[in-house]
Protein backbone atom coordinates (compact mmCIF):
# COMPACT_ATOMS: atom_id res chain seq x y z
CA UNK A 1 0.00 0.00 0.00
CA UNK A 2 1.31 3.53 -0.81
CA UNK A 3 2.65 5.91 1.77
CA UNK A 4 2.06 9.45 1.29
CA UNK A 5 4.91 12.15 2.99
CA UNK A 6 4.92 15.77 3.12
CA UNK A 7 8.42 16.57 3.67
CA UNK A 8 9.21 20.32 5.34
CA UNK A 9 12.11 21.96 3.03
CA UNK A 10 14.15 25.29 4.04
CA UNK A 11 17.19 25.02 2.48
CA UNK A 12 19.32 24.26 5.87
CA UNK A 13 21.69 21.68 7.61
CA UNK A 14 18.94 20.69 9.46
CA UNK A 15 16.38 20.16 6.30
CA UNK A 16 18.78 17.39 5.22
CA UNK A 17 18.98 15.85 7.83
CA UNK A 18 15.47 15.06 7.53
CA UNK A 19 16.10 13.96 4.23
CA UNK A 20 19.06 11.69 4.73
CA UNK A 21 16.55 10.40 7.50
CA UNK A 22 14.22 9.30 4.86
CA UNK A 23 17.07 8.17 2.47
CA UNK A 24 18.38 6.00 4.97
CA UNK A 25 15.07 4.22 5.97
CA UNK A 26 13.28 4.32 2.83
CA UNK A 27 14.89 4.30 -0.33
CA UNK A 28 14.22 0.45 -1.23
CA UNK A 29 10.18 0.92 -0.74
CA UNK A 30 8.93 1.54 -4.41
CA UNK A 31 5.41 2.63 -2.57
CA UNK A 32 6.88 5.71 -0.58
CA UNK A 33 6.07 8.62 -1.71
CA UNK A 34 7.70 11.77 -0.92
CA UNK A 35 6.04 15.58 -1.32
CA UNK A 36 8.49 18.29 -0.65
CA UNK A 37 7.11 21.71 0.76
CA UNK A 38 9.01 24.96 0.82
CA UNK A 39 6.54 27.36 2.98
CA UNK A 40 7.15 30.75 2.27
CA UNK A 41 5.51 34.08 3.59
CA UNK A 42 3.89 36.11 1.68
CA UNK A 43 3.22 39.08 3.93
CA UNK A 44 5.43 42.00 3.36
CA UNK A 45 5.09 45.37 3.43
CA UNK A 46 6.08 46.12 -0.43
CA UNK A 47 3.47 44.07 -1.81
CA UNK A 48 0.66 45.97 0.40
CA UNK A 49 1.86 49.31 -0.73
CA UNK A 50 2.07 48.19 -4.60
CA UNK A 51 -1.45 46.62 -4.05
CA UNK A 52 -2.71 50.11 -3.35
CA UNK A 53 -1.04 51.85 -6.83
CA UNK A 54 -1.42 48.58 -8.84
CA UNK A 55 -3.70 45.84 -8.24
CA UNK A 56 -2.86 43.87 -10.73
CA UNK A 57 0.80 43.72 -9.27
CA UNK A 58 0.10 40.90 -6.66
CA UNK A 59 3.77 40.07 -5.75
CA UNK A 60 6.38 41.80 -4.10
CA UNK A 61 9.84 41.83 -5.23
CA UNK A 62 10.98 40.33 -1.60
CA UNK A 63 7.99 38.12 -1.99
CA UNK A 64 9.66 36.66 -5.39
CA UNK A 65 12.99 36.38 -3.88
CA UNK A 66 11.26 34.09 -1.70
CA UNK A 67 9.75 31.97 -4.09
CA UNK A 68 13.01 31.37 -6.13
CA UNK A 69 15.15 30.73 -3.30
CA UNK A 70 12.87 28.05 -2.21
CA UNK A 71 12.17 26.80 -4.99
CA UNK A 72 16.36 25.96 -5.21
CA UNK A 73 15.84 24.10 -2.10
CA UNK A 74 13.15 22.01 -3.18
CA UNK A 75 15.43 21.03 -6.79
CA UNK A 76 18.38 20.32 -4.39
CA UNK A 77 16.50 18.23 -2.08
CA UNK A 78 14.91 16.53 -5.23
CA UNK A 79 18.07 16.01 -6.65
CA UNK A 80 19.37 14.34 -3.26
CA UNK A 81 16.79 11.54 -3.17
CA UNK A 82 16.73 10.48 -6.26
CA UNK A 83 20.94 10.04 -6.38
CA UNK A 84 20.07 7.64 -3.31
CA UNK A 85 17.86 5.44 -4.76
CA UNK A 86 14.39 7.02 -4.55
CA UNK A 87 12.58 6.83 -8.09
CA UNK A 88 11.89 10.13 -9.45
CA UNK A 89 8.49 9.26 -10.17
CA UNK A 90 8.19 9.33 -6.66
CA UNK A 91 8.74 12.55 -5.68
CA UNK A 92 7.25 16.18 -5.80
CA UNK A 93 7.38 19.58 -4.82
CA UNK A 94 5.59 22.49 -4.31
CA UNK A 95 6.48 26.23 -3.25
CA UNK A 96 3.53 27.30 -1.19
CA UNK A 97 3.43 31.35 -0.52
CA UNK A 98 1.22 31.92 2.46
CA UNK A 99 0.26 35.35 4.82
CA UNK A 100 -0.97 33.13 7.99
CA UNK A 101 2.98 32.12 8.55
CA UNK A 102 4.82 29.05 7.87
CA UNK A 103 3.93 26.20 10.52
CA UNK A 104 0.21 27.54 9.78
CA UNK A 105 0.72 26.81 6.10
CA UNK A 106 2.87 23.83 6.57
CA UNK A 107 -0.35 22.00 8.81
CA UNK A 108 -3.33 22.87 6.56
CA UNK A 109 -1.20 22.35 3.46
CA UNK A 110 -1.15 18.54 5.00
CA UNK A 111 -4.33 18.43 6.57
CA UNK A 112 -6.22 19.45 3.55
CA UNK A 113 -3.93 16.80 1.19
CA UNK A 114 -4.68 13.60 3.54
CA UNK A 115 -0.77 12.77 4.15
CA UNK A 116 -0.02 9.70 5.78
CA UNK A 117 2.91 11.74 7.84
CA UNK A 118 4.32 14.96 7.97
CA UNK A 119 8.04 15.55 8.96
CA UNK A 120 9.84 18.43 9.62
CA UNK A 121 13.65 19.18 10.95
CA UNK A 122 14.26 20.47 14.35
CA UNK A 123 16.15 23.22 14.90
CA UNK A 124 16.43 24.19 11.57
CA UNK A 125 17.01 28.50 9.94
CA UNK A 126 17.01 29.06 6.50
CA UNK A 127 19.84 30.68 5.32
CA UNK A 128 17.50 34.18 4.88
CA UNK A 129 15.98 34.16 7.58
CA UNK A 130 12.37 33.35 6.58
CA UNK A 131 11.89 29.83 6.49
CA UNK A 132 12.11 28.80 10.30
CA UNK A 133 11.75 25.07 10.65
CA UNK A 134 12.98 25.17 14.23
CA UNK A 135 9.87 27.51 15.31
CA UNK A 136 7.79 25.30 13.09
CA UNK A 137 8.43 22.34 15.05
CA UNK A 138 8.05 23.55 18.01
CA UNK A 139 4.83 25.14 17.08
CA UNK A 140 3.76 22.05 15.17
CA UNK A 141 3.79 19.40 18.22
CA UNK A 142 0.93 21.60 19.71
CA UNK A 143 -0.97 22.09 16.71
CA UNK A 144 -0.77 19.22 14.45
CA UNK A 145 -3.21 16.43 15.95
CA UNK A 146 -5.20 14.93 13.16
CA UNK A 147 -1.60 13.57 10.90
CA UNK A 148 1.37 11.84 12.58
CA UNK A 149 4.19 14.28 13.22
CA UNK A 150 7.58 12.95 12.75
CA UNK A 151 10.47 15.35 13.92
CA UNK A 152 14.25 14.54 13.20
CA UNK A 153 16.56 16.18 15.62
CA UNK A 154 20.09 15.92 14.39
CA UNK A 155 21.86 12.49 12.41
CA UNK A 156 19.86 9.86 13.18
CA UNK A 157 21.26 6.71 11.76
CA UNK A 158 19.89 3.76 13.87
CA UNK A 159 17.02 1.69 12.00
CA UNK A 160 15.56 0.81 15.50
CA UNK A 161 12.75 2.38 16.93
CA UNK A 162 11.63 2.05 20.39
CA UNK A 163 7.45 2.01 20.42
CA UNK A 164 6.46 3.50 23.74
CA UNK A 165 3.03 1.48 25.15
CA UNK A 166 0.32 2.40 27.07
CA UNK A 167 -3.16 1.55 27.98
CA UNK A 168 -4.89 3.73 26.16
CA UNK A 169 -6.28 4.58 22.82
CA UNK A 170 -4.06 6.21 20.45
CA UNK A 171 -1.34 4.03 22.04
CA UNK A 172 -2.67 1.28 20.07
CA UNK A 173 -2.91 3.66 17.29
CA UNK A 174 0.53 4.43 17.31
CA UNK A 175 1.65 0.92 16.81
CA UNK A 176 -1.30 0.48 13.96
CA UNK A 177 0.78 3.93 12.34
CA UNK A 178 4.57 2.17 12.65
CA UNK A 179 3.30 -1.12 11.38
CA UNK A 180 1.74 0.39 8.42
CA UNK A 181 4.79 2.51 7.75
CA UNK A 182 7.14 -0.19 8.42
CA UNK A 183 5.78 -3.53 7.23
CA UNK A 184 7.91 -3.96 4.08
CA UNK A 185 11.05 -2.31 5.31
CA UNK A 186 12.80 -5.91 7.16
CA UNK A 187 16.01 -3.58 7.98
CA UNK A 188 14.04 -2.17 10.82
CA UNK A 189 13.83 -3.29 14.38
CA UNK A 190 11.28 -2.54 16.81
CA UNK A 191 11.34 -2.66 20.96
CA UNK A 192 8.20 -2.14 22.89
CA UNK A 193 8.42 -0.70 26.13
CA UNK A 194 6.10 0.85 28.99
CA UNK A 195 7.57 3.16 31.02
CA UNK A 196 6.43 3.16 35.16
CA UNK A 197 6.94 6.87 36.02
CA UNK A 198 7.01 7.76 39.32
CA UNK A 199 5.03 10.81 38.92
CA UNK A 200 1.92 11.72 36.62
CA UNK A 201 0.94 8.89 35.30
CA UNK A 202 -2.70 8.28 34.55
CA UNK A 203 -4.92 5.51 34.85
CA UNK A 204 -5.69 2.87 31.62
CA UNK A 205 -8.00 3.42 29.30
CA UNK A 206 -11.39 1.03 29.92
CA UNK A 207 -12.08 -1.90 27.73
CA UNK A 208 -15.01 -0.46 26.09
CA UNK A 209 -13.02 2.86 24.78
CA UNK A 210 -11.19 0.07 22.53
CA UNK A 211 -14.22 -1.30 20.85
CA UNK A 212 -15.45 1.47 18.64
CA UNK A 213 -11.98 0.57 16.67
CA UNK A 214 -10.37 -2.74 17.14
CA UNK A 215 -13.99 -4.41 18.08
CA UNK A 216 -15.05 -5.95 20.74
CA UNK A 217 -14.14 -9.62 19.49
CA UNK A 218 -10.60 -8.79 19.03
CA UNK A 219 -10.41 -6.61 22.40
CA UNK A 220 -11.60 -9.75 24.47
CA UNK A 221 -9.24 -12.13 23.25
CA UNK A 222 -6.03 -9.40 22.62
CA UNK A 223 -6.01 -6.41 25.35
CA UNK A 224 -4.13 -7.11 28.64
CA UNK A 225 -4.62 -3.95 30.33
CA UNK A 226 -3.02 -5.38 33.20
CA UNK A 227 -0.17 -5.83 31.60
CA UNK A 228 0.12 -2.26 29.58
CA UNK A 229 -1.42 -3.64 26.27
CA UNK A 230 1.99 -5.44 25.83
CA UNK A 231 0.09 -8.17 24.49
CA UNK A 232 -2.11 -5.61 22.35
CA UNK A 233 0.56 -3.60 20.95
CA UNK A 234 2.72 -6.78 19.45
CA UNK A 235 -0.26 -8.22 17.99
CA UNK A 236 -1.53 -5.06 16.25
CA UNK A 237 2.17 -5.06 14.30
CA UNK A 238 2.21 -8.57 13.27
CA UNK A 239 -1.47 -8.49 11.89
CA UNK A 240 0.00 -5.44 9.70
CA UNK A 241 2.73 -6.86 8.54
CA UNK A 242 5.82 -6.99 10.77
CA UNK A 243 7.35 -10.49 11.66
CA UNK A 244 7.92 -11.66 15.05
CA UNK A 245 11.29 -11.88 14.65
CA UNK A 246 11.76 -8.23 14.29
CA UNK A 247 9.99 -7.33 17.51
CA UNK A 248 11.62 -7.23 21.04
CA UNK A 249 9.84 -6.66 24.15
CA UNK A 250 11.67 -4.80 27.42
CA UNK A 251 10.59 -5.10 30.38
CA UNK A 252 8.52 -1.92 32.15
CA UNK A 253 10.92 0.03 34.47
CA UNK A 254 10.29 2.94 36.82
CA UNK A 255 11.46 6.00 35.89
CA UNK A 256 11.32 9.72 37.86
CA UNK A 257 9.22 11.13 34.66
CA UNK A 258 8.42 8.67 31.62
CA UNK A 259 10.40 11.17 28.64
CA UNK A 260 13.45 11.30 30.48
CA UNK A 261 13.21 7.28 30.83
CA UNK A 262 12.03 6.98 27.64
CA UNK A 263 14.60 8.78 25.61
CA UNK A 264 17.45 6.86 28.17
CA UNK A 265 15.86 3.54 27.49
CA UNK A 266 16.32 4.80 23.37
CA UNK A 267 19.68 5.52 23.81
CA UNK A 268 20.25 2.45 25.69
CA UNK A 269 19.15 -0.20 22.83
CA UNK A 270 20.40 2.72 20.37
CA UNK A 271 17.12 3.11 18.97
CA UNK A 272 17.36 6.20 16.76
CA UNK A 273 13.24 7.06 16.80
CA UNK A 274 10.58 6.87 19.41
CA UNK A 275 7.28 6.29 18.59
CA UNK A 276 4.24 8.03 20.89
CA UNK A 277 1.01 8.04 21.16
CA UNK A 278 -0.60 10.77 22.43
CA UNK A 279 -3.98 12.08 23.78
CA UNK A 280 -6.18 14.78 22.19
CA UNK A 281 -5.44 18.37 22.64
CA UNK A 282 -7.76 18.88 25.30
CA UNK A 283 -6.27 16.13 27.73
CA UNK A 284 -3.36 17.44 29.56
CA UNK A 285 -2.35 14.11 31.36
CA UNK A 286 0.50 11.79 30.48
CA UNK A 287 0.96 11.35 27.19
CA UNK A 288 0.23 14.60 26.11
CA UNK A 289 3.21 15.87 28.97
CA UNK A 290 5.51 13.23 27.59
CA UNK A 291 5.19 14.05 24.05
CA UNK A 292 6.21 17.85 24.43
CA UNK A 293 9.03 16.77 27.01
CA UNK A 294 10.16 14.11 24.76
CA UNK A 295 10.36 15.98 21.83
CA UNK A 296 12.10 18.99 23.45
CA UNK A 297 15.05 17.08 25.02
CA UNK A 298 15.55 14.17 22.17
CA UNK A 299 19.01 14.86 20.29
CA UNK A 300 19.96 13.13 17.32
CA UNK A 301 17.13 11.14 17.48
CA UNK A 302 13.37 11.21 15.67
CA UNK A 303 10.56 11.19 17.66
CA UNK A 304 7.31 10.23 15.75
CA UNK A 305 3.60 11.71 17.27
CA UNK A 306 0.59 9.88 16.46
CA UNK A 307 -2.72 11.02 17.47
Amino acid sequence: MEKKILVAVDGSVYSSNSLDYLIRLFRENQDFKVDLLAAVSSSDYEQNWMAEVDSQRTESTVVQQRKARAGKYLKDARSRLIRNGFPEKNITSCVHASSKGISNAIHNFAKENMYDALLVGRRGVGRVGEMLLGSVSADMVRRCHEIPLWIIDGNVSSTRFLLAVHTCTHSLMAADHLAFILKDNPKTEIYIYHSLAAFGSTPPNEAEKFHSRWGAKWCEQHLDIETCLYKAHRQILIENGISEDRIVQLPPRRGIHPSHDLLRQAKRHQCGTLVIGRRDRVDKGLLGGVSDRTTKNAQNMAVWLVG
